[in-house]
């Protein structure tokens, strides 16, 4: 009896075993891609443990900072932040740094470093050059781009020499000719020094520059290393992946190309949507695109 009590014990944990890996093979399947923490700012600021609970729940393995402040990462120290992370089965790839000056830069970059993250993103024109425009809510920058090209060599000089990457991320002003006849996203592309400086490509605001990223990927080949994979609804705003109008499938099969390296889905509101439930929204769609 003992013998059979035995057998029919270690069956059931033989089985047990099998449908508990094949649940994990099935939960490491579907958790893929990044997320831009700019989309759950709120919720992290509210409680960050809980969302970044919330953002593995929804699938997510990559995530893009955009709270830091202070030598701080969302009200942590860096090393701290990257421990909670990793307890989060997350990885840290890439941080907006939009405090970032020729001042501070130093400082700025060791906080990144001790954080764990591959990708210093400078997210806007630093110092003053960055406009806004309230009556029209639009942005802008100076003409003077010979400042960021020097801005962003040196900067990007130093994230090297630290082991980092430096990256521009973009808006719709930059593919757009100034008023002295220039697009600047081209400029910085032309005049940067490719060994130490390359861009993370937000999808949406190129498009809604009506610019076509593929034909900048075709001109500038490896340049694009992280792209802002966000939708656009048919009224020009954002929207889910997968409820917008932009077709990133034939963007997808030009990643190589760009040399992307990762992606992360952002939404800089969400509308109807809570922050929450479109990360999650947006997820399940980067599966109809292919993206994994």
């Amino acid at each position: 009896m003992k013998f059979k009590y035995l057998k029919s014990t270690v069956k059931v944990l033989a089985i047990a075993s099998i449908i508990f890996l094949t649940s994990c093979q099935g939960t490491s399947k579907d958790k893929f891609g990044g997320l831009a923490l700019y989309t759950v700012r709120d919720d992290m600021g509210a409680n960050t443990e809980a969302t970044l609970d919330s953002v593995a729940k929804a699938g997510y393995v990559n995530i893009e900072a955009a709270g830091y402040s202070n030598g701080k990462f969302y009200n942590m120290a860096p090393e701290d932040f990257k421990k909670l992370l990793d307890e989060k089965g997350l990885k840290g790839i890439s941080t907006h740094q939009g405090s970032a000056t020729l001042d501070n830069i130093n400082e700025e970059i060791a906080a990144v470093k001790a954080a764990g993250f591959t990708y210093f993103v400078i997210p806007v024109p630093p110092m003053g050059h960055f406009k806004y425009y309230p009556e029209t809510q639009t942005m802008g920058m100076d003409p003077d781009l010979d400042f960021m090209i020097n801005f962003l060599n040196t900067v990007g000089k130093k994230c090297s020499d630290a082991g980092l990457q430096l990256l521009y991320h973009n808006h719709d002003f930059e593919f757009k000719e100034n008023e002295n006849g220039i697009v600047p996203i081209e400029y910085f592309l032309e005049n940067t020094d490719t060994k130490y400086v390359n861009f993370q490509m937000d999808l949406f605001w190129v498009t809604k520059a009506g610019a076509s990223p593929i034909e900048y990927f075709e001109k500038y080949p490896g340049r694009f290393k992280l792209w802002h994979v966000k939708d656009m609804s048919k009224d020009g705003k954002f929207a889910p992946v997968g409820e917008g109008t932009i077709d990133f499938s034939k963007i997808w099969e030009k990643r190589e190309l760009s040399g992307m390296k990762y992606y992360m889905v952002e939404q800089d509101q969400t509308f109807h949507h809570t922050p929450l439930e479109a990360i999650k929204i947006s997820h399940d769609g980067l599966k109809t695109f292919g993206f994994n």
